[in-house]
């Protein structure tokens, strides 16, 4: 029970640290006339990635500035949000932000108290890598172990090396987002930074949700999406294993949701809307680098929607230069060379020698040759659709079952869930195939439909790029966790909305058929800590949570529908 409370009261605390920023630039871009959710998501997305980066900048320069700034910004952003409430706020406009709010904090509620149910808060992050998978690398521990150090050392000196994987090796928001909070809570164990990390993870659903009200989709199919990306995969997965990949999934959906707003036509020629297309994908790369993966089509899809003026393109170069500058110097000055998951990824080379990442990169193509480099793509491809793979979790699951072990055949499906693009989608692919009938059958119409037809373009564009950029080999293949975890977020949401614009019930069925599915693999915990039992209040808050992501999906209040 007292574990329970102490995980209540940290989850409300770093909400609340996570989200100040966020909300004093709301108000105040609403002040200022700003009505579109899309655009005020998108601000609220780019103060909180700027708090993060400024004060990870701040604790670099001197561990006491940085806790000042931390103190100032809370504080600050206190004093802006009492001050844009008593000058007066437009309370509709506030209301249509309300439920992405509250699903953000029922989301993060779901996962965080489905990942203790069995215990495990006395070592978070071993439990975090255990929970809803195979055992995971440290991954999740590298931004709290880099955070250590500038809190107390700042720019004095290198830090040392975690698994060898320098300091410049990964990007650092989530860093940054941590020691914003750091003076605010803390403990040895890891408990406070399993929390604010795994508040910050959700932020995907405000990226989420600005694509869903940039493309209009009707209410229930915009509720639907957001029930089935929540308790998804990755989702659950990727938001207790704290590694930094759903906070950078939030900004380039949220950068998505610029291009695909009908405020478009007229963004395009505002150089603020530069700045802050700019600031989202930049903030994106500072999270984690693969990105990229969904960056690049990204822009295709801009300039197909309407090349931006010069003013435009201008404002968003400066604004991308002043946030990724200092981080590409610090990689080559501070401590380099910074190119380690570059070379892994477009090179296939995990080792470390003193090539630069484009010698790398080229010595690896000659190396390999055409057909070797026509064989690596096309590995790519088979590894995304994963047939060999899903075949051998079935094989395996049934022997599971066969020799009387249950548990153990939820092992494999996670696995291949885990790893493989189309398998993760598993029973969405319906909504696909729907459509490709539909189409056969007739012309169907409507906001939901188009989403479904252009979002299923773009995402057979990424997963192209994808697949032609990653080298290939097994160091360097199209699992999903190497790619942006936008991507296959985008794709739940383009599979549901293309069912439910086949058919309501079909979508409807779909989804809570995806859930139940997904909710049977990961609800039993296969490998808990020595000792533990299942706690009947976690289990409750767990349950709690869910039903209100389900109410707040499926019956959104009429009032409060973007």
């Amino acid at each position: 029970m007292s574990s329970s409370l102490e995980l209540l009261w940290m989850l409300a605390e770093h909400l609340l640290l996570t989200g100040l920023p966020g909300a004093a630039a709301v108000l105040l871009a609403t002040r200022r006339g700003l009505r579109s959710v899309p655009l005020l998501l998108a601000v609220a997305l780019v103060a909180s990635g700027s708090v993060a980066m400024l004060s990870f900048w701040l604790y670099y320069a001197d561990p006491t500035l940085g806790q000042t700034g931390s103190f100032f910004f809370v504080f600050g952003s206190v004093l802006l949000i009492g001050w844009c409430w008593r000058e007066g706020v437009e309370r509709a406009v506030l209301r249509r932000l309300a439920v992405p709010v509250a699903l953000w904090a029922s989301a993060s509620a779901f996962v965080l108290f489905l990942g203790f149910v069995h215990g495990g808060t006395a070592e978070p992050l071993v439990t975090a890598a255990t929970r809803f998978s195979f055992p995971l690398p440290g991954d999740n521990e590298l931004p709290r172990y880099f955070a250590d150090y500038f809190y107390v050392h700042g720019h004095v000196g290198t830090p040392p090396p975690f698994a060898s994987w320098l300091s410049s090796d990964r990007p650092p928001l989530q860093i940054g987002y941590v020691l914003a909070q750091r003076p605010f809570g803390w403990d040895t164990p890891g408990l406070h930074y399993e929390v604010l990390a795994l508040v910050g993870q959700q932020l995907w659903i405000f990226g989420m949700w600005a694509v869903l009200c940039a493309a209009r989709l009707t209410p229930r199919t915009r509720g639907l999406v957001m029930l089935a990306a929540i308790v998804s995969d990755v989702a659950i997965v990727n938001s207790f294993f704290v590694w930094p990949k759903l906070i950078a999934a939030a900004f380039a959906l949220a950068a998505l949701a610029m291009v695909l707003s009908p405020d478009w036509t007229r963004c395009r020629r505002d150089p603020r809307a530069g700045a802050l297309f700019a600031a989202l994908c930049a903030l994106a790369l500072l999270a984690h680098g693969s990105s990229v993966f969904f960056i690049l089509p990204l822009l295709g899809l801009a300039a197909l929607r309407g090349m931006p003026n010069l003013a435009w393109i201008g404002a968003a170069i400066v604004a991308g230069i002043v946030l990724l500058a200092p981080w590409s110097a610090y990689q080559r000055y501070a401590d380099p060379p910074g190119d380690r998951l570059l070379k892994w990824s477009l090179a296939g080379f995990v080792g470390i020698d003193e090539r630069g990442a484009l010698e790398t990169i080229v010595d690896s193509y000659r190396e390999a040759g055409v057909s070797g480099t026509l064989k690596n793509k096309w590995g790519n491809f088979t590894q995304i659709v994963g047939q060999e793979e899903t075949e051998r979790a079935v094989r395996e699951a049934v022997d599971e079952v066969s020799a009387s072990n249950p548990g153990k055949a939820l092992i494999p499906l996670r696995s291949v869930r885990f790893f493989d693009l189309l398998p993760f989608l598993g029973l969405l692919l319906i909504g696909p195939v729907a459509m490709l009938v539909a189409r056969v059958r007739g012309r169907p119409g409507g906001p939901d439909w188009r989403f479904a037809v252009s979002g299923l373009g773009f995402c057979v564009i990424a997963t192209v790029v994808w697949a032609l950029l990653m080298f290939g080999t097994p160091a360097g293949k199209t699992i999903i966790h190497v790619s942006s975890f936008a991507l296959p977020m985008l794709s739940v949401a383009v599979c549901v909305a293309g069912a439910c614009a086949v058919d309501r019930r079909l979508g409807l069925g779909l989804v809570l058929a995806n859930v139940t599915v997904v909710l049977l693999l990961y609800v039993p915990a296969l490998a808990p800590p020595a000792g533990s039992s299942y706690s009947a209040v976690a289990a409750v808050i767990a349950a709690v949570a869910l039903a209100a992501i389900g109410r707040l999906s499926l019956w959104p209040p009429p009032d409060r529908a973007a």
